[in-house]
């Protein structure tokens, strides 16, 4: 199709030049007659905005810095743009936030961004966690050093909603990111503490490096409280997804048949690959927790990506129909149109759902 070859075109010119000039001499393309030359470029403007976030390190995209760039979205499509920081989390009720982002010198936050006020309820949450060193449960540096994408998921949702505001189909979306940094400081979390949640049950938190389910945990449980006609989240939350799909697959777990038929549908249409894992109810017995509601993560080696998957269901009501993401978020070789970096996975084919859906033609 041209308008994938134009497409094609875009993203082999992507070049990441915030801190070096342009390497690469791209020719004008000239525009296939029959082209979606609009819906193309907005396409293009999303990726590049994920690979952009994703590529800028936590020295320049930590907490503050995402809920500005959640605002200059937000500006450019007069959408509503709510940022909650620091201790006003505690009181407006969301603890894991937090707890999760209390010890960093950049105050977490919640960004809470509205558009529409017809049709559909359309909600999306990123994990916003813009570093990771895995808290107490320090990670190694091996583990550390592509940690500056760990709010990749927030970048997904952030152009996921660019994409429907650009299109302006008539919904009304909502996106939410928990925006923190998981650092190490005297007043840090720590393993086996019991802590509070805005659903009102209780998490034994199992490791500090299982922060972004936490953060996911209290935005899921907010999105909720409206009843959204379908809800994503999307997040880079298990390598053992990494270990099941790859790096290239977005692994997606969904409550409801219909909602995940769909997104394969476009998903293949779009070649955005996507493949579903299980929401396995007797894994359920593996976050059991013996002094709190549910544990944040199993004490064993196996099924990890399903028991995060599990314990995010915790925080969504059964009849919301719900999807989650579970993805890399990087290239981690380069190859035409896709060169080492943060990249998109499963944005086109979530556009193309919602479109699809609630498009209104």
């Amino acid at each position: 199709m041209v308008q994938d070859a134009a497409q094609g075109w875009g993203l082999s010119a992507y070049e990441f030049t915030r801190y070096r000039k342009a390497r690469v001499n791209c020719p004008e393309l000239v525009w296939p007659a029959n082209a979606d030359r609009a819906h193309c470029m907005a396409m293009l403007d999303a990726i590049v905005l994920v690979r952009d976030l994703i590529n800028t390190p936590a020295e320049d995209l930590g907490p503050s810095e995402l809920a500005n760039e959640v605002r200059k979205v937000g500006r450019k499509f007069k959408a509503k743009v709510q940022v909650t920081a620091g201790d006003a989390l505690l009181k407006a009720n969301y603890p894991m936030i937090h707890t999760v982002g209390r010890a960093a010198d950049d105050a977490p936050r919640l960004v809470d961004l509205r558009w529409g006020t017809r049709g559909p309820r359309v909600t999306l949450v990123g994990k916003g966690v813009c570093f990771d060193t895995g808290g107490l449960d320090l990670k190694s540096a091996a583990g550390m050093l592509r940690m500056k994408k760990d709010m990749g998921g927030a970048a997904h949702a952030l152009a996921l909603g660019q994409l429907i505001m650009a299109a302006k189909l008539p919904v009304r979306l909502r996106v939410l990111i928990g925006a923190v940094e998981n650092s190490v400081a005297g007043n840090a979390y720590r393993p086996w503490d019991v802590l509070q949640t805005r659903k009102g049950i209780t998490v034994e938190n199992a490791n500090t490096d299982a922060e972004g389910r936490l953060v996911m945990g209290d935005c899921l449980a907010e999105a909720c409280t409206e009843k959204p006609d379908v809800l994503l989240d999307f997040a880079t939350l298990t390598g053992a997804a990494r270990v099941a799909v790859g790096t290239a697959i977005a692994a997606v777990f969904a409550n409801d048949d219909k909602l995940y038929s769909d997104l394969e549908k476009h998903a293949d249409a779009t070649v955005d690959p996507v493949w579903r894992l299980p929401l396995h109810k007797p894994y359920r017995a593996l976050i059991e927790s013996q002094v709190a509601d549910v544990s944040s993560a199993s004490d064993g080696p196996f099924g990890g990506a399903i028991t995060a998957a599990l314990f995010l269901q915790e925080f969504v009501d059964d009849d919301v129909p719900w999807a989650h993401f579970d993805i890399m978020a990087w290239n981690v070789g380069s190859k035409p149109g896709r060169p080492t970096g943060g990249e998109a996975m499963g944005l086109r084919a979530a556009y193309g759902m919602i479109a699809d859906r609630f498009g209104g033609n």
